[in-house]
């Protein structure tokens, strides 16, 4: 069975995808970027604001999924440089505090919108 997941408490899709699907037993939350599910915008700031605005996104499709972020086993991480990496990792620890879910960060060349960040999520029941 699939379902997809869709909430006003994140940003809307900016392309032809949903914000998560759920199947099988597993949420698969689509790259999210740091946009203000209020304005639409990218948020203010560096990389601290614009992971915590992420997380904050991840949160809100968890949420509507029936998920927590403890559900997460998962997560794909996208920076625009290298050069972000500890500063985004101070801010994403925070959101697992135990037992955090596998990784994998990437520097890309371009993030839409011109994000410094953009995460994807699997997560689990």
């Amino acid at each position: 069975m699939r379902k997809v997941i869709s909430t006003a408490a994140a940003p809307a899709a900016i392309g032809p995808y949903s914000q998560a699907i759920e199947a099988n037993g597993f949420l698969y939350i689509s790259g999210q970027v740091p946009l203000d599910p209020a304005t639409g915008q990218l948020v203010a700031g560096g990389i601290t604001e614009q992971t915590r605005q992420v997380m904050k996104n991840i949160g809100a499709i968890l949420e509507a999924a029936g998920y927590t972020y403890a559900n997460i086993v998962k997560t794909t991480c996208l920076l625009s440089t290298m050069d972000n990496f500890k500063a985004m990792n101070e801010v994403y620890a925070t959101f697992f505090p135990e037992n955090p879910p596998a990784r994998a960060a990437f520097a890309v060349q371009a993030l839409p919108l011109s994000a410094l960040i953009e995460i994807e999520v699997i997560a689990s029941r």
